[in-house]
């Protein structure tokens, strides 16, 4: 990289001279990797990966914090509570920032957009619809759409939980123009459509930590072509019937 170095953040760590925290959640494979070893935050998107529990939404909800953002979503400026859920991560990490980045900066949590909504509506922007009158997924786009359009810091939580698979493809290319942009963005997710995004870095997490992976070599998508393939390799373990042999 030449010149000056303009990502929001260029590292996560753990804050200096602190010991290794333990209990939950620092008991999780990749937190521990994340305060032992520290994480070099590449430019444009990086995407977390991985099962239920794995510690996806911790991290990016304790980076999201660590750079000022409302813990339940929304833009530096925002005051959204309603009940605390996250982890004191946040409070043991150090972020390294870069010379001269972009200031805009927005948290987008999908199990408290709900909030947002309400929170939006009650602070409005020249642009905002009526988001309570729209269904999820409309106003959850519509969010992307107001908030998702200049340069800057973005970390999204798990957001193709109230998208279609067309509106999906069309957070790709949000993705797309915010890296044109010269955006930094951070996304915990379980699509392997989102992940597809040309250029991004995938982090997949595990029981051993983190790794950067290929999208070829993920998991989900293993496992989806798989279930599209044939989808009775899988249901015949699910389903009541299909375990009986009936």
């Amino acid at each position: 990289m030449t010149g000056l170095d303009r990502r929001p953040v260029r590292r996560v760590q753990r804050r200096a001279g602190e010991e290794l925290p333990t209990g939950w959640p620092y008991d999780l494979p990749p937190v521990r990797q994340l305060l032992r070893d520290g994480l070099d935050l590449p430019e444009g998107v990086t995407f977390l990966v991985g099962e239920n529990g794995s510690g996806k939404s911790t991290l990016v909800e304790a980076l999201a914090m660590a750079y000022g953002l409302n813990a339940e979503g929304g833009s530096r400026g925002a005051q959204l509570s309603t009940r605390r859920s996250e982890s004191d991560l946040s409070d043991h990490l150090q972020l390294v920032r870069g010379i001269d980045a972009p200031r805009w900066s927005f948290f987008l949590r999908a199990e408290t957009m709900h909030g947002l909504y309400t929170y939006l509506e009650a602070n409005p922007g020249k642009r905002d619809p009526a988001f309570h009158e729209m269904s999820h997924g409309e106003g959850f786009f519509e969010v992307l759409l107001t908030r998702f359009d200049s340069a800057g810091f973005y970390v999204l939580d798990e957001p193709e939980s109230a998208l279609s698979f067309s509106s999906s493809l069309a957070l790709v290319g949000v993705l797309a123009e915010l890296v044109e942009k010269g955006s930094q963005v951070v996304c915990a997710t379980h699509s392997p459509l989102l992940c597809a995004l040309p250029g991004a870095t995938i982090l997949e997490l595990d029981d051993q930590g983190y790794h950067e992976a290929a999208w070829e070599e993920l998991e989900i998508v293993d496992h989806w072509r798989r279930y599209l393939g044939d989808p009775g390799a899988y249901l015949r373990h699910i389903l009541p019937n299909e375990r009986s042999g009936r």
